[in-house]
């Protein structure tokens, strides 16, 4: 399972012209899923974003989590985090889940999230998602269950 993740003033997501979520300060996390995820990349992931510590505290040091400030976290499901574009010009997703075993996936892994107290937001799998997102810093981090980078 891969991430990224951005820390966000707000964030607001439509489909067909409606809005499906939004949060207002908090963390975007755009999430794809590799062939056999399971459980423990579920719990890693839900784990690590939200227990990043990338908000100020008093001393204006990256030393809090959404997790101590109570805020919210907008996930995105997003095949495009498996596109390999080391050959040639158009990105190959076969490193990616199927889209089944995907779909499956995201909607355990927000379950998995919500089960464990996170305050979140979803989007729509296979949906034509339009994301309007204020970025703040930006602070932006790649993340993979499987510690690849």
């Amino acid at each position: 399972m891969r991430a990224v993740v951005q820390r966000v003033t707000k964030a607001l997501m439509e489909v067909d012209g409606r809005t499906v979520a939004s949060i207002g300060r908090g963390l975007v996390a755009y999430v794809g899923f590799g062939p056999g995820d399971d459980a423990a990349d579920f719990q890693y992931m839900t784990d690590k974003i939200r227990h990043l510590r990338v908000f100020e505290d008093g001393d204006g040091k990256m030393n809090l989590s959404v997790e101590d400030l109570g805020l919210g976290i907008l996930f995105v499901p997003n095949f495009t985090l498996y596109g390999d574009c080391r050959h040639g010009r158009r990105p190959s997703y076969s490193g990616g889940a199927p889209v089944e075993e995907a779909r499956g996936s995201f909607a355990a892994f927000i379950q998995y999230a919500k089960d464990q107290g996170v305050v979140c937001e979803q989007g729509i799998f296979q949906a034509d998602m339009q994301i309007e997102q204020h970025c703040d810093g930006p602070v932006t981090l790649l993340l993979d269950s499987k510690r690849t980078f």
